[in-house]
């Protein structure tokens, strides 16, 4: 018996040095296993390979289905792992092959290239509402895999929402805006984490929850809201892409005090006497125009991540739709302001 099972060793070694398959070479040790069985069941008994190798083939059907039950077990433990494992799921850090091709337009812009995709997987991009601007701010972060999105609202979706919150459809009037959002970017890329809050943002929750991300979007229609992003912001040292809409005309800005830029209340100490600022309720608003806003800030927040370009730190720039018309101002710090005390002046001037 033990010429036998080093005549296997053999083979088995033999077909390692010489690159043989795994398969290929259980196959040989199966070949040699069945060719003593045979000769067990044609030889007489006393023949000496018969008392050589055990006399009997008893103890090689044994010994065969003891190897048998072994490769079962094992096969059935990699369907489970396979199963339970995709294999188009990456491992954390990496990109599947799906995943190549999704971004590869983007994996080609040298301003990004490999390294500016896998900052955009490894960030945290937390979007305040999912109305009018965060709709298609949403979509293109997703799209663009962007590897964790937060976004927070406690709206419902109403019909009136559909002329310009693309991101919602029909079938979604009634539900939670953030749970809405999350369906549908979970739709357009299930490659990535979505973190839906179906909640008011106040200021007991904000810093906290701030902290998580590493940049914020704020797609809010309200100043209350806007003052309070902003402190939040700037408590974290987080850059703020802020986004503004009426009517025609659409504002954009990246408020980086951390970074020399000015903060959102450096440039509106207060906010505008009512009336003077009405809603989009009260004043209409352009349909594709939060989309064309909500895209700009989704680019910002690509450039900011991947260090590609020039964000709009330190300016403003004011989208007329009505003429077709661009404009940008240079935004400077103020000195006396009660959020970051004019911190970005002291550190790095502002352009302008």
């Amino acid at each position: 018996m033990a010429l036998v099972l080093i005549l296997a060793g053999v083979l088995w070694g033999l077909g390692m040095a010489l690159g043989t398959p795994k398969p290929l070479r259980l196959v040989m040790i199966g070949i040699l296993w069945l060719a003593v069985i045979v000769l067990h069941l044609l030889l007489p008994d006393g023949h000496g390979f018969r008392m050589a190798t055990g006399e009997s083939a008893a103890l090689w059907l044994m010994l065969g289905g003891f190897a048998g039950l072994v490769l079962v077990y094992r096969a059935g433990l990699l369907w489970l792992k396979a199963k339970a494992a995709p294999p188009d799921s990456p491992q954390k850090g990496t990109f599947s092959d799906t995943e190549l091709e999704r971004y590869a337009r983007h994996i080609v812009l040298h301003e990004i290239g490999g390294p500016g995709q896998k900052a955009l997987k490894n960030a945290r991009v937390l979007v305040i509402g999912a109305g009018g601007l965060g709709s298609p701010a949403l979509l293109y972060l997703a799209a663009a895999g962007v590897g964790t999105i937060g976004v927070i609202d406690d709206d419902l979706v109403d019909n009136s929402n559909l002329q310009r919150q693309v991101i919602h459809r029909d079938a979604d009037i009634g539900s939670p805006k953030a749970l809405s959002a999350a369906r549908a970017m979970t739709a357009q890329n299930p490659h990535i984490t979505i973190r839906p809050y179906q909640r008011r943002l106040t200021a007991d929750i904000a810093a906290d929850l701030f902290a998580g991300y590493d940049l914020i979007l704020d797609g809010t229609d309200n100043f209350d809201t806007r003052y309070l992003v902003n402190v939040a912001a700037c408590e974290n040292s987080k850059p703020l892409i802020s986004g503004a809409l009426s009517q025609w005309e659409g504002q954009l800005s990246v408020f980086d005090p951390a970074h020399g830029a000015p903060c959102y209340q450096c440039i509106f100490p207060q906010a505008p006497a009512e009336g003077l600022a009405p809603s989009c309720a009260e004043a209409g608003v352009l349909g594709p125009l939060p989309g064309v806003m909500g895209a700009m800030m989704a680019a910002e927040a690509i450039k900011l991540i991947t260090g590609a370009g020039k964000p709009l730190r330190g300016e403003m720039l004011i989208y007329d739709a009505l003429y077709g018309e661009t404009r940008k101002f240079s935004l400077k710090p103020r000195a006396d302001c009660p959020v970051c005390g004019g911190k970005g002046h002291a550190d790095e001037p502002a352009a302008g």
